[in-house]
């Protein structure tokens, strides 16, 4: 049974909050795993954020949720409904156990049944976009075959997303494959299909940046017309996880005037729970604390 989720625009979702200039999303990750759906979507609703980004990683818990029966998609959508919380974008890091550059057939064939299971549960909650690691492939070499092969598997997923009007988006990554909004840039212009975007890291392309002696706002504004939203996230060189805003090096301010100027309004704070009993307050402080710039664009 397909769900309905046209009426997470009533309820608890407010007028004022849909008429903000931009939304803030809570990364799922910010909050200790085992909570249940009512107190993640709660802890995002008290701690100030317009929307929830849920992870669906290479953990076989997370690949799991997209067998979801379509009576728990009705129960999660309600719940969204009743507590004010959309979830409205999915970061869909499975692909790096199951990568769509793989030189395994059998891998190859579960990274794709994994895009069309993840369309088709975001299409069922009201997800927008569908953020894309950017990787060929992860665990094994990277080569010109592999990068052929991701390249063939992401048009047919695009022409996918595009059938459910669904945006896919890449994330900035770590490694040198796509570790720039310029390298995510050249996959966009060989689809050349509105349905895929980029979604940059902050922090990854800080990173990447220093590391090469480039200018990061630079790399920014090259996927200007393409950048779908902003992964607000602290890095500092060599470490690209696990770090609170402030610790690390990315200049959030410029990255966000810079944003802006480009046209991106939803942007995500994204940064791990570590184990803190002061992880609600945690929340609340990075919400703030990025609020305040976004507020002043």
């Amino acid at each position: 049974m397909r769900t309905q989720t046209g009426f997470l625009s009533t309820g608890n979702f407010k007028k004022e909050e849909f008429m903000k200039a931009y939304t803030l999303g809570m990364y799922e990750k910010a909050v200790p795993n085992e909570l249940s759906w009512k107190e993640k979507l709660e802890a995002a609703r008290t701690a100030g954020y317009d929307f929830f980004e849920i992870s669906i990683d290479e953990t076989e818990e997370k690949l799991n949720r997209l067998k979801m029966s379509g009576e728990e998609r009705q129960k999660l959508c309600q719940l969204m409904h009743e507590i004010g919380m959309p979830i409205r974008s999915m970061c869909l890091s499975g692909h790096r156990k199951y990568p769509m550059g793989s030189s395994s057939p059998q891998t190859e064939q579960r990274s794709m049944e994994i895009m069309e299971d993840a369309i088709q549960f975001a299409d069922d909650l009201g997800i927008r976009m569908i953020m894309l690691a950017g990787y060929d492939v992860y665990y094994e070499e990277g080569s010109e075959e592999t990068a052929a092969r991701f390249l063939k598997n992401l048009e047919k997923a695009v022409k996918l997303a595009a059938r459910h009007g669904m945006i896919l988006a890449f994330e900035t990554m770590e490694t040198d494959f796509m570790n720039t909004t310029g390298k995510a840039m050249e996959y966009v212009r060989k689809i050349a299909s509105p349905y895929l975007q980029v979604y940059p890291d902050i922090g990854n392309i800080t990173n990447a940046a220093v590391a090469a002696g480039t200018d990061v706002l630079e790399d920014l504004r090259s996927g200007s017309g393409n950048l779908a939203a902003l992964h607000l996230k602290e890095t500092m060189p060599g470490k690209f996880r696990d770090m609170m805003y402030g610790d690390g090096h990315v200049d959030f301010e410029s990255a966000i005037k810079t944003a802006w100027e480009l046209g991106i309004r939803r942007y995500v704070t994204e940064f791990w729970y570590l184990g803190s009993e002061t992880w609600r307050e945690d929340l609340k402080k990075a919400h703030d604390a990025m609020s305040s710039l976004l507020d002043k664009q």
